[in-house]
Parts: C-alpha cells; sequence; structure tokens
C-alpha cells in the first residue's frame, strides 16, 4: 500500500518542493499560502464556477438526472453523488469527485465527466489561455491544422483552423492522472480508437480535444518518480527555478543554496544542469573556469556571460558593462510608459510621465489613464483610448516643433500584449481606439524603446534584470515597501471590490502610487545608463582579464 497520496498539481513543478511537503508536514511553512497564490486559487474557482454554470446550461433541456451538478460539503459525499451519477449513465457529471485510491496514490477531481460510448472523459477548466485565434489567411505552405476543438454544449471534435493551441504540461499530465482514475475505477471510455480529454480555458469559448495516447505513457513514468520522493524513497535537495520566487519553501532553499555556494544561484535551470554534469557546481567554480563551454551548453547563451555573472556574486558586483559607454536612445520629449493589468482580464491603468529634454523649466508630469470599472470593462477601451489619444498629441506636437520623440517602458512583452489586444478589442467598438495596424506601427518604430532590452545589450546582471532588481542601482526607490506585481494583483481586487472581495477605494491611491513609482524608475534608470555614473562599473573585458589576479 502506497504511504503517499498525490493529486495532479504535484506531477510538475519543483520536484524538491514535493519532497519537502510531503516529508516536512510538521514545518508551518509547508502550510503557508502567500496572498498571491490565494489570490489565483480563488480566481480560477470563480472562473471554474462560471464555466460549470454555463455548460451546465446548455443541458437545461435534460432531465435532472441525466445532467448531474455534485454538491456537499464533505469528500464522501460528493464522492457517492458522482458514484451513482456514473451507475444511472449520466450524460454529464459536473464537479464529479473521485474516490482517493489509496492503494496506488491518487486523488482527483474533474470540473466534468462527459459520456462517451461507454465510459467518460475528464474535462477540466483552467484560468489562462489554452488557444490563440489565427489572425489572416493560412500560407499556401503551411502544414494542415492539427488543432481539434469541440462545441460547449457537446462532445463534437472537429478540426479547427480559427486556432491554434498555447499547450502546458502541467493540464495534460492532470487530464492523464484523471484519465487513469477513471481506468482503475472502470469507468473510462474504453471503446474509443483514442484516449482523449477536453479542457477549457480563460475564454471558455470551446473545448479543445486534448490527445493523451502519448502523454499517459509520460504520465506513469512522472508519476512513479513524483511517487517515491513523496515517500522519501528519492531524495532531492534545492536548486533556483522560476518557481522558487513564489514557493513557501524559497527562504529556507535560498540559505543553504547561498551557503554553498550553488551554482544555480546565476545561471538558469538547464545551463545549471549541464555546468553541475560538467561537475561545476558553485558560482566561485564557475567563476574561475576557463576553457571551452561544457559540451552542452546552449548555444543561444554566452558562455562568457555566466562566467562574469558568478565573478559578480564572487565579488559583491550588481553589474557589469559589457560597453566601455553603454548606449540608450534618447529623445528630445520622453514618455515613460507603464501598464498594469489584472491577470488575463485586461489592462486597467496606463501610467505615463512627460518629459521635455529642451526645456528643464517645464514640470516633469506623471499623469495616468485609468479604470476602476472590475475587468473585464467596456471602460478599459474608454481609458486606453484617451492614453493613446494623449500619447499621439504628444508625438504630433513634438514633431511640430522639429522635435525628436521616444516613448520608453520597461519589458514591452507585457506593454506589448495589451496594446495590440486593446486594439483586437476595442477598435471600431470603442471611439479613439487605434486600428491593430496603427498600433504594430508604433511597436515597429523606433520611437518605442524598450529599456529592459536596452539593460540586457549594456550590462550582464548577475541577480536579474526586473526592474526592482536594477533600478535601485541606479538609486531609485519605491515609497511603499511592499510595493510588487503580485501585491499589486491583492491591492487592485479590494480597490474595485473584484468578484465579491470587500471594497476598499484607498487601495486605488495606492496603486496609482506604484505605477507613478514604476514609471519614475523607468526614468531614473535610462537616464543613468546615459550618465557618467555608470563608467564607475567594471566591465566585463575588465573582469575577464583580472579574475586571475585575486
Amino acid at each position: 500500500m502506497s504511504s503517499a497520496v498525490l493529486g495532479a498539481r504535484n506531477l510538475t513543478g519543483c520536484e524538491h518542493r514535493l519532497a519537502l511537503d510531503f516529508t516536512e508536514r510538521g514545518d508551518a511553512a509547508a502550510s503557508d499560502t502567500s496572498p498571491e497564490a490565494r489570490r489565483r486559487i480563488e480566481a480560477a474557482q470563480v472562473h471554474r464556477d462560471h464555466v460549470i454554470a454555463t455548460l451546465h446550461g446548455f443541458q437545461s433541456d435534460r432531465p435532472s438526472q441525466d445532467a448531474v451538478v455534485v454538491d456537499g460539503e464533505r469528500h464522501r459525499d460528493r464522492v457517492e453523488q458522482t458514484r451513482r451519477a456514473v451507475e444511472q449513465r449520466a450524460a454529464w457529471i459536473f464537479q464529479a469527485a473521485l474516490p482517493t485510491d489509496v492503494d496506488h496514490g491518487r486523488r482527483g477531481h474533474a470540473e466534468a465527466l462527459l459520456r462517451r460510448g461507454d465510459g467518460y472523459l475528464p474535462v477540466i477548466v483552467v484560468n489562462h489561455r489554452v488557444t490563440t485565434l489565427v489572425s489572416g489567411e493560412r500560407p499556401a505552405d503551411a502544414p494542415p491544422p492539427t488543432l481539434r476543438t469541440s462545441p460547449l454544449w457537446g462532445w463534437h471534435p472537429a478540426v479547427d483552423a480559427t486556432r491554434s493551441l498555447r499547450s502546458q504540461r502541467r493540464d495534460v499530465m492532470r487530464l492523464a492522472h484523471l484519465t487513469t482514475m477513471l481506468d482503475d475505477l472502470g469507468w473510462s471510455a474504453t471503446d474509443a480508437d483514442e484516449r482523449v480529454g477536453g479542457l477549457i480555458g480563460l475564454d471558455a469559448d470551446c473545448m479543445v480535444v486534448v490527445s493523451l495516447d502519448a502523454a499517459l505513457a509520460e504520465y506513469s513514468t512522472e508519476f512513479t518518480r513524483r511517487h517515491a520522493i513523496a515517500d522519501g524513497e528519492i531524495a532531492t535537495e534545492p536548486r533556483k527555478v522560476g518557481e522558487c520566487r513564489s514557493c513557501h519553501w524559497w527562504t529556507r532553499c535560498e540559505a543553504q543554496l547561498a551557503d554553498r555556494h550553488d551554482v544555480s544561484l546565476v545561471v538558469g535551470g538547464n545551463q545549471a544542469t549541464v555546468l553541475m554534469d560538467a561537475g561545476i557546481t558553485t558560482f566561485d567554480q564557475l567563476a574561475s573556469y576557463r576553457g571551452d563551454p561544457p559540451a552542452d551548453w546552449p548555444a543561444a547563451v554566452p558562455f562568457a556571460d555566466a562566467v562574469v555573472s558568478a565573478k559578480c556574486w564572487v565579488d559583491d558586483l550588481p553589474l557589469a558593462r559589457r560597453l566601455d559607454r553603454p548606449r540608450l536612445r534618447r529623445a528630445d520629449v520622453e514618455v515613460d510608459v507603464d501598464m498594469e493589468s489584472y491577470s488575463e482580464r485586461g489592462a486597467y491603468m496606463w501610467g505615463t510621465l512627460l518629459t521635455d529634454t529642451t526645456d528643464p523649466s517645464l514640470e516633469v508630469r506623471y499623469r495616468p489613464f485609468v479604470t476602476w470599472d472590475p475587468l473585464p470593462t467596456l471602460d478599459e477601451g474608454r481609458s486606453f483610448a484617451e492614453f493613446w489619444s494623449w500619447m499621439s498629441a504628444e508625438r504630433r506636437k513634438a514633431r511640430a516643433a522639429g522635435k525628436t520623440f521616444a516613448a520608453y517602458c520597461y519589458s514591452q512583452q507585457a506593454e506589448n500584449r495589451w496594446l495590440r489586444g486593446s486594439a483586437d478589442r476595442f477598435h471600431g467598438v470603442v471611439p479613439g481606439v487605434p486600428s491593430r495596424a496603427e498600433v504594430d506601427a508604433f511597436i515597429g518604430s523606433k520611437e518605442w524603446v524598450d529599456v529592459f532590452e536596452a539593460v540586457g545589450k549594456n550590462f550582464v546582471c548577475p541577480r536579474g534584470k526586473g526592474l526592482k532588481r536594477i533600478a535601485p542601482i541606479a538609486g531609485f526607490a519605491w515609497r511603499d515597501a511592499e510595493a510588487s506585481g503580485e501585491a499589486s494583483m491583492e491591492w487592485y481586487s479590494a480597490a474595485v471590490a473584484l468578484d465579491g472581495a470587500d471594497l476598499d477605494e484607498t487601495q486605488r491611491a495606492r496603486l496609482l502610487t506604484y505605477n507613478e513609482d514604476d514609471v519614475r524608475a523607468t526614468k531614473v534608470l535610462r537616464e543613468w545608463i546615459s550618465s557618467d555614473d555608470v563608467l564607475e562599473l567594471p566591465t566585463v573585458r575588465e573582469i575577464l582579464t583580472h579574475r586571475g589576479d585575486d
């Protein structure tokens, strides 16, 4: 009999976190849930409830015993309701609870079980996008589309050329986990030519048909390993990965990694694996390394950057200059831009800071364009239109005066996403919203400058390139000690009473302060890059040349 019982969320992510969660149950940290994690959990539940209500509504013409909604406080009651619905061959079973399989060590639930032939396939609902709409005509030489979708009202899979898949491994593993549980219960659709599951994403406009034939084999191997880790049969140790930033064990793991000068503090996950396989386990070893990169080092990542980063860690240096004189495009009229969004729901604020470098007497003015209607809302289009109209007017005014213009953001990936997304959703619907072509022309112009990209071109950044990592090096400090993207989600939820949260309008002022500080941080950072102060940093060449002089 197994000791650990795994849910689908235990099948992906950090193995060391899994080990700690199962072997350190006495440690209170194991049950900590951060405010950001709680926000994601609550938002996901609201989305699931909405989608389940929609799916159930499509079945309103069926007898109640044919479209069953499982409910109840106790797990055993929900399991019994699910079992009865299966026995009566219900077409849809919503909020299905599967019995915990102690022998195999599995537990799970599905937002829906959908009858197919002599059994059921699982349908799950997730709070992120799982498809992207395909714009324009497909090239003549493009391979034929393979993505299959089904309408929400019934299982009618068909090839869908209008969408492309945004697959996430955790979704596929959850469907494989549930399918395996259904197999063990004898509830799965065994007469089908192909094992499949249904996936409904944030847009909730279709069910994606997920093929599980190959995934079930991968799942079996992964489950066996993960189960052994949870049972303490396979030892794990900490390593820094992207998941660490939101993990409740990070403080503990970070201290252990720092104590042993672990190389994963300096380089990314796959790079750390390559270095460790080559016997380079500490950043001291990496800092003193000479010779060719290890054989499997990823070609897209300059190995010299890793060595310089390690040397910066050893010598406690914040940055290293790639160039003797860092370069960043400047203009007569400069606008710093920072957008605030809430998950996938939309962008509720566009903050701006206008500087006319030709006239020091003019006020450097912060101006936000914001909606406080809870997202998603049509008023988002209104605030975006006002932002775009204002910025376009400043561009025209600068040109008419014979001045150059540039707008700056920190990491244009986020801003570009919502610039394009706002145009796609609101052009022709809300007055003043530009077309997608107008937005793309601006994004592709020299007047749109990504300071994050400039930081990467000008510096090796041993502790990351985030604005809150880099701007303090230039001398900037945020006024709110809790300022962060994750915290702003909590503030926004309260500021607009999102999804039934308690309204706290004081959080609106807090968000405005946070946004203003972000645009001012961008301004301070880019001006520092152009100043002589930056020349106090050592260059990459100097670090690599003199590292043997210690």
